[in-house]
């Protein structure tokens, strides 16, 4: 099932690059919501905020990495806990995403621009917001996880 869940959100943010690349050029931008969300074509060819610019076979090596021990954490460790299981899905699905450009494309296309407060966010795609998602739901799990944890120890006193 969080294979599945990984696998659709490698689909979307692929779909979206594709047809990112094939109909706007690098740089246009349509507003969606005036001073809010626009879609903006980008190209990144490092990490998130540009750094490490150019440095594939690192991004390579630490995905490949990763994906490896989310699969075993999924296996092993995340059993019987949901929340956990889900986080672990969207960070997979959003680390494909992105191998998946750094692989074929020597970059990520990158093309959600939001404005928070007139700070222009840095654009961003499916792949980035699913690892942040991921990254939120799995910082969720470990303060479930301390509070549980506290209450038991509370109840053994």
């Amino acid at each position: 099932m969080y294979y599945i869940i990984a696998l659709i959100i490698v689909a979307l943010d692929q779909i979206t690059k594709w047809k990112i690349v094939e109909s706007m050029e690098q740089g246009q931008s349509i507003v969606v919501i005036q001073d809010l969300f626009y879609i903006t074509s980008h190209r990144n060819r490092g990490a998130a905020w540009g750094i490490l610019q150019d440095q594939m076979w690192l991004f390579y090596i630490i995905t490949i990495i990763v994906a490896i021990g989310i699969v075993y954490y999924l296996e092993k460790h995340a059993k019987g806990k949901p929340l956990f299981q889900l986080s672990l899905a969207f960070i997979l699905g959003g680390a494909i995403g992105n191998f998946i450009d750094r692989l074929f494309r020597k970059e990520v296309v990158d093309f959600l621009d939001t404005y928070i407060f007139s700070y222009d966010f840095p654009i961003f795609n499916i792949a980035d917001a699913a690892l942040t998602i991921g990254v939120v739901l799995m910082f969720i799990q470990m303060i479930i996880e301390s509070r549980e944890e506290k209450r038991k120890t509370n109840e053994q006193v």
